[in-house]
């Protein structure tokens, strides 16, 4: 039996051509409409030349061919924050990231109060920023004069080549508080550093370190506060913070659709689909890194190998993941995937 041979399984219809040899006895053969699965050598038979020919008479099976998939593409509309990161334990540095899919050509600016109790502008700088990019500003800030730290004031448009949908520009001022900014440390998009962070793209307008403003009116006051008590808040560990419950998955999460929405996906698109099983697969590698999981097993199917494909790309970027490997071949074929958590 060659590569190329055809073939027929003892205990089922399918039939097919050898594409691979396994190990453990195992063959791959690829069947109908592309896809390969593997079966043992013991459960295949070759097809004779006269079989074929009348196989070929009364069967759909077409030759091998390569078929390149079309999987949706998958787009990050939200993302826009500034950071604060700290460079010693007096002063940070500010940045302006874009975590999205977009071009974001950009000005950003400070407002402070003017003489007479107006409101004064101040250009800091302006430029487009990529996908999945950022920008580090000159300025420094230092935590010694943080209740005197100036608005911050960002506009920006929105810019995708081709065909996309009309975006309205973003204006979003920034007014950092005592009370809320130093209890959000966390890993900013992008740096992949350590950092306090508010977003300003986000849906609601309800974000726990901004004050945001769509006119020039006097901005409230903050807090005096004793810059000692600032400095040992930035230093203040993670750990201090209350726990977080997070729900422990299971050790085998199948990501078929009829699984995730077992009333029927209604009017939802295939781009839609994915993005659903795609977030799961998201949460449910979240949760089982936060929970101290072992391991984890992601059923995605075969298919057109558009979700596999997708899967293997992030987990292959992920900084918790070990390694991922085919899982459960005999019982699954290629269609899970099993992934060793660091």
């Amino acid at each position: 039996m060659n590569i190329g041979d055809k073939v027929r399984l003892l205990r089922a219809k399918e039939q097919g051509v050898v594409s691979r040899f396994l190990p453990g006895g195992m063959i791959e053969i690829e069947i109908e409409d592309g896809f390969r699965i593997p079966v043992m050598r013991s459960e295949l038979v070759p097809v004779s030349p006269l079989e074929a020919e009348r196989l070929l008479k009364t069967s759909t099976y077409a030759p091998q061919k390569t078929v390149t998939p079309s999987a949706p593409v998958i787009l990050s509309n939200q993302g826009i924050y500034l950071a604060f990161l700290a460079i010693n334990d007096r002063e940070y540095t500010l940045h302006l990231i874009n975590n999205t899919d977009w071009e974001f050509p950009y000005v950003l600016g400070e407002e402070s109060a003017g003489v007479g109790g107006g409101v004064q502008f101040r250009g800091i700088h302006s430029g487009l920023l990529k996908p999945k990019s950022q920008q580090k500003m000159n300025d420094l800030y230092a935590h010694a004069t943080f209740e005197t730290w100036p608005t911050f004031v960002v506009q920006g448009l929105w810019f995708r080549a081709g065909k996309s949908s009309l975006r309205q520009p973003l204006l979003k001022r920034f007014k950092a508080r005592t009370t809320t900014f130093f209890k959000n440390k966390t890993t900013v998009p992008v740096l992949n550093q350590p950092g306090f962070l508010t977003q300003l793209d986000a849906e609601t307008d309800e974000q726990p370190q901004a004050s945001t403003s769509s006119n020039h009116g006097t901005q409230p006051q903050p807090k005096r506060i004793n810059p000692e008590d600032l400095k040992a808040e930035m230093f203040k560990s993670n750990s201090d913070a209350g726990s977080v419950s997070v729900e422990r998955p299971a050790a085998v999460v199948d990501l078929h659709i009829e699984e995730l929405l077992p009333n029927g996906a209604g009017n939802r698109n295939s781009a839609e689909l994915l993005k659903l099983q795609l977030d799961t697969f998201e949460k449910m590698l979240e949760n089982a890194i936060a929970s101290g999981m072992n391991d984890i097993t992601f059923i995605h199917g075969i298919g057109s190998g558009s979700l596999r494909t997708e899967l293997h790309k992030r987990l292959g970027h992920h900084p918790n993941v070990k390694f991922f490997e085919d899982a459960q071949k005999q019982k699954f074929g290629y269609g899970a995937t099993k992934v060793t958590i660091k």
